[in-house]
């Protein structure tokens, strides 16, 4: 973006944050302009802020409610998504998924669970770090232009995890109380289980739970066994509380544990090859610790939250024979073998929240440091004689106003200033400091019906990409001596309407990231990759009659880099070409039941440059998925759930999950879908 385009921004962004002051200045307080309930701003259901927040599905972005998490009943992040077309899945074991939004990995947008950012994905073949949905409370996804407030680099929006607390859980009147979980699945889905336990005593609360899935490799809609994708998840979510006079605060730890045997590249498959279709031991694990701190009685100048939190992901497979293994492009060994990855990470937050007679105005600092390593990989490169380091360490000063005028206007706005140094693993630092900018503006042009438009500037450092790829480095591969710091802008503009027990939205959206890391082979560096763009749109419907609703959304989107298609590859950026979703859920009072469906649908994918490339078309796939639940009358508290998914047992892969290639001689198949897979399971509050 022009600078003359970034100094409007900027402009216009502390225009809306000085006129928002001196309101408050010549109001003398917000209860004079706006209807105050429990500490907060009541703003009309339509309008683009809500409770001091973005409405996120009103731009274009994802939400999924607890209610929804209590429907489905997610099994995976695939499942998760199901209703959502803006968002995909890649297929395959769960630590091979990869969530894309827009067609953009979630690498380029700010990821947190409760609030802890989330580092990179460290390998095109290994999934992008979630929670468990076990532990889910909710999701958000602001897609496009984010808020400063946002986090550091949200390159293309932002993806906000909740988990469940002892407070989500308690009944009415209780201090105490305990759920359990258990269910069985076919088609490999195999035994699932939770155990939860909370409670309140005096200043305290606690929530402590554990949760583990332990089954077989599902088989694909035409019976095909796809090897290393056994459920093999451990998890454990552990919250305390304490409140005195007017604070509050919380220590959180969570870890999750995948360990199974895997195939060699755990999202493809190399069936076609006849290079190797066993399976190795892998270990990938996350671990979390994070202290929080909050006011428990805030005034309109005093609002104050801080957190500062340590967490470390690792990913680890054993060194395995390789000889016998054969390259059919170039007779040389395949090579494979053992892999190490980690990072560590340190960082906090510190905020304080101004409410004002237009809304609010949330200032902070924020801090992150991130140390990588990348251990041998085989004997790919038996000229390196040690491992991979490289570390980045960043900090940064933001602002962000919300506010809603009585002309119809509302405004979501703000700035950051960031400055990021990188270290590589040769010693060689780079440092530089850049702003980000962003506005979204709606206005209400009748009763409602609401037209909005965004845009952002992001400064996003020195991107280091899926560091995992120096597995296959050696001792001369190094950084780029230009290397400089990448940036993103995003557009998006739409309509929302809202009539009652009806909404709808449609939003275009353009997405451009510039400068991200590539480690390019060709030239021997981690260079800046040639700009990569996402342009669309997306619509969203939902239809309520009291006891059930209905919902469909659309989501259209163009992937190219430097101007050209992108191709199916696993890159960080996937071609989805059209998707859509579809879902019904009714509510049976007489006999305590609930009942619901989904359908997911995607086009075909297809081009000239795809079969130059030597990549097969995606077909296009319909997918029905049903679900059910019913609570005994005499037993309330015990809840009987019963999931069919892909119902016709159709035979297809996920949207961004690599498409069938021949290479050479070499060819690389899909990981296909589960097919047809019944799941029976009860809860139980006691």
């Amino acid at each position: 973006m022009k600078i003359r385009s970034i100094l409007l921004l900027a402009g216009v962004s502390s225009l809306a944050l000085a006129t928002g002051l001196s309101a408050q200045q010549i109001s003398g307080g917000a209860a004079d302009n706006a209807e105050i309930e429990a500490g907060k701003i009541t703003l009309q259901p339509i309008t683009l802020v809500a409770d001091g927040q973005e409405n996120v599905e009103a731009t274009g972005g994802v939400v999924v409610t607890a209610e929804d998490i209590e429907t489905l009943q997610p099994a995976d992040v695939s499942e998760l998504f199901s209703r959502d077309s803006a968002v995909t899945v890649s297929g395959g074991a769960g630590p091979s998924k990869r969530i894309h939004v827009f067609g953009m990995e979630q690498s380029n947008l700010a990821v947190s669970v409760d609030g802890v950012p989330q580092g990179v994905t460290s390998w095109h073949h290994t999934g992008s770090n979630v929670v468990d949905p076990a532990f889910l409370k909710s999701v958000e996804i602001e897609a496009g232009a984010a808020a400063a407030d946002a986090g550091f680099g949200a390159a293309a929006g932002a993806v906000r995890y909740e988990t469940v607390g002892a407070r989500d859980l308690l009944t009415d009147g209780r201090t105490h109380g305990g759920r359990v979980g258990l269910s069985y699945g076919s088609n490999g889905r195999g035994f699932d289980g939770s155990l939860a336990g909370f409670g309140v005593y005096g200043g305290f609360d606690w929530f402590a739970m554990v949760h583990a899935a332990d089954g077989e490799n599902y088989e694909s809609g035409a019976g095909l066994e796809m090897d290393g994708t056994a459920p093999a998840t451990q998890g454990v979510l552990t919250k305390l509380g304490y409140e005195f006079e007017t604070h509050r605060v919380e220590l959180g730890y969570e870890y999750s544990q995948d360990d199974a045997d895997r195939v060699i590249k755990m999202n493809m498959d190399l069936y076609g090859t006849g290079i190797d279709r066993n399976t190795y031991p892998l270990k990938v694990t996350r671990n979390t610790l994070s202290l929080k701190y909050s006011s428990t009685a805030p005034t309109d100048a005093w609002d104050p939250e801080a957190m500062l939190y340590v967490s470390r992901n690792e990913y680890w497979r054993n060194n395995y024979v390789t000889g016998d293994l054969i390259d059919p492009v170039n007779g040389s060994d395949f090579p494979n073998g053992d892999m190490d990855l980690e990072s560590t990470t340190i960082g906090g937050v510190m905020k304080n929240t101004y409410t004002l007679g237009q809304g609010r105005i949330t200032a902070g600092i924020d801090w992150q440091n991130d140390d990588y390593r990348v251990d041998n990989y085989g004997d790919h490169s038996a000229t390196r004689t040690r491992p991979f380091n490289l570390e980045t360490t960043q900090i940064g000063a933001f602002v962000q106003g919300r506010f809603e005028f009585e002309n119809g206007i509302d405004l979501s706005t703000g700035l950051r200033l960031d400055h990021q140094r990188y270290t590589d693993w040769d010693n060689n630092s780079y440092s530089d400091t850049g702003a980000s900018v962003n506005g979204t503006a709606s206005y209400e042009f009748s009763d409602g019906y609401e037209v909005f438009a965004g845009a952002s500037r992001t400064w996003l450092g020195f991107d280091i990409g899926e560091y995992g790829l120096l597995h296959a480095r050696n001792d001369a591969f190094t950084t780029d001596p230009d290397f400089e710091a990448a940036t993103s802008t995003n557009v998006k503009l739409g309509l929302n309407a809202n009539r009652g027990n009806w909404t709808g939205n449609l939003t275009f959206f353009d997405t451009r990231l510039d400068g991200l890391g590539e480690y390019d082979t060709s030239v021997g560096y981690l260079t800046n990759a040639d700009e990569y763009r996402s342009k669309g749109f997306t619509m969203q419907g939902n239809y309520s009659w009291g006891s059930g609703r209905v919902g469909a959304s659309f989501t259209k989107a163009d992937l190219t880099q430097n101007g050209e298609e992108v191709l199916p590859d696993g890159g960080t950026v996937m071609p989805i070409g059209d998707m859509a979703t579809l879902f019904v859920d009714q509510e049976i009072a007489q006999y305590n039941m609930k009942v619901g469906g989904t359908v997911e649908w995607a086009g075909d994918l297809s081009s000239d440059l795809m079969e130059e490339a030597g990549f097969s078309d995606h077909g296009s796939y319909t997918v029905l998925n049903l679900h059910g639940e019913w609570r005994p009358g005499n037993y309330e508290n015990v809840a009987v759930h019963l999931n069919i998914d892909n119902v016709f047992d159709r035979d297809y892969y996920e949207r961004s999950s690599y498409v069938q290639r021949v290479r050479g001689t070499r060819e690389i198949d899909p990981l296909y879908a589960p097919g047809r897979t019944v799941t029976l399971g009860v809860k139980m509050d006691f």
